[in-house]
């Protein structure tokens, strides 16, 4: 048995990743990110060899795969992400809008992931842009940041995007900031839902008449896809806005528990025992309440490998003020408009170093000496990568 201290998703993998990969068919990707978890800070990745300038003790730090769909490597890559950020942020309430696809149509997500994820980002963005340029809503041309996320707290396949949008907008010739009418709310959720289940079926519709998807075997009779595109044009699609944030670096602490997150976190592994995988989730209907589920480790692994995206798929994306290509010159204008107004000051961000922020995450400084608690590591040695055979390996 191994309890979640030090339980890891890596430990899973390197006891039940082979013979789990015999039996299923994977992806590239899924192959790829298995393998990445697996070898994860191992001697299979190389390393580096430090000695404290105190007592002499030697320590090895071994290479980190950097996948971005392993739960290890996600803090330090997201604290760089952010940091960029901090520049970009506005003098103004920010806005949390969810778009979540109905489950109907998770088959055609699994047998076609990357047109589906990308009709997503496109439907959900164009609706927001669209409702937001209206007169008769706000009027003006809006920013949106955009994050994919693929799962459920129970690891089963559940589109949805995360959306954080300015609480405003620039006017057409950019000559005036148009604030949102109230500054609790942004954009009717109804009207959203209505535009995007439009936008998101007419996608769907236009591929499948195309031939351009890989249809399961329930939809390919045209009477019964048909059949599902009513139901779903009858049914009220899920947008939800969340009430605006506080100050920018509210904003930013927000953005972090969304942009790198992984289907699931190490720390909400409980127990593996007898090939049972237990892990704790959040029961939203019963208000969020934490629970504890228990799945055959085959049963974890195939939901775990649901969220593993088509290779080189873009999971954060920009739209309107906020696309890569005009965000520097639109950034500017607004802020040339909005310091004319009784703002608070724009947040910024100065430049640190792993150590800096290794530091700042974790509280512990990690260049001191674990031996001694006095002296600092320095630089040995570098480890060239080890092969071996993760297969035999058991969990620390």
């Amino acid at each position: 048995m191994v309890t979640s201290s030090g339980l890891e998703v890596a430990h899973i993998f390197r006891l039940f990743g082979e013979q789990y990969r015999r039996q299923h068919r994977l992806c590239r990707p899924q192959l790829r990110a298995m393998r990445a978890i697996e070898i994860c800070r191992t001697a299979a990745l190389g390393g580096h060899v430090y000695e404290c300038e105190e007592c002499g003790a030697s320590k090895i730090s071994y290479n980190s795969c950097r996948n971005r769909h392993c739960p290890k490597c996600q803090s330090l890559d997201k604290e760089r992400w952010l940091e960029q950020r901090c520049g970009e942020l506005l003098p103004v309430p920010y806005f949390h809008v969810v778009f979540t696809v109905p489950h109907e149509l998770n088959s055609l997500a699994l047998t076609n992931p990357r047109w589906f994820y990308d009709l997503l980002f496109a439907s959900a963005s164009q609706t927001l842009l669209e409702i937001a340029a209206d007169p008769r809503h706000l009027g003006a041309r809006i920013g949106v940041l955009a994050v994919l996320h693929t799962w459920s707290q129970t690891l089963e396949l559940h589109p949805h995007l995360h959306c954080i949008v300015p609480g405003g907008g620039l006017t057409f010739d950019g000559q005036r900031w148009v604030p949102t009418r109230r500054p609790d709310y942004l954009l009717p959720v109804q009207v959203l839902a209505a535009l995007f289940r439009g936008k998101f079926l007419a996608g769907v519709k236009t591929a499948y008449q195309a031939g351009q998807l890989i249809v399961p075997e329930s939809l390919q009779d045209p009477a019964s896809f048909q059949d599902l595109v009513d139901r779903l044009y009858g049914k009220t699609w899920v947008v939800y806005s969340k009430p605006p944030f506080g100050s920018p670096q509210q904003v930013l602490a927000y953005l972090a528990r969304y942009t790198h997150r992984v289907a699931i976190s190490n720390a909400r592994l409980v127990q593996l025992e007898g090939g049972q995988m237990s892990f704790t989730y959040k029961d939203y209907s019963q208000g969020g309440r934490a629970r504890e589920m228990t799945l055959p480790v085959e049963e974890f692994i195939r939901r775990f490998l649901l969220h593993v995206l088509p290779e080189s798929f873009v999971r954060i994306r920009y739209f309107g003020l906020l696309s890569n290509r005009h965000r520097k010159d639109n950034l500017a204008r607004c802020r040339e408009l909005l310091l004319g107004q009784s703002v608070t000051e724009l947040a910024t961000c100065s430049p640190e170093n792993w150590r800096a922020r290794l530091t700042r995450l974790t509280g512990l400084d990690p260049t001191i000496c674990a031996v001694c608690g006095r002296g600092h590591l320095r630089w040995v040695e570098e480890l060239s990568p080890v092969r071996f055979e993760l297969a035999q390996r058991s969990p620390p």
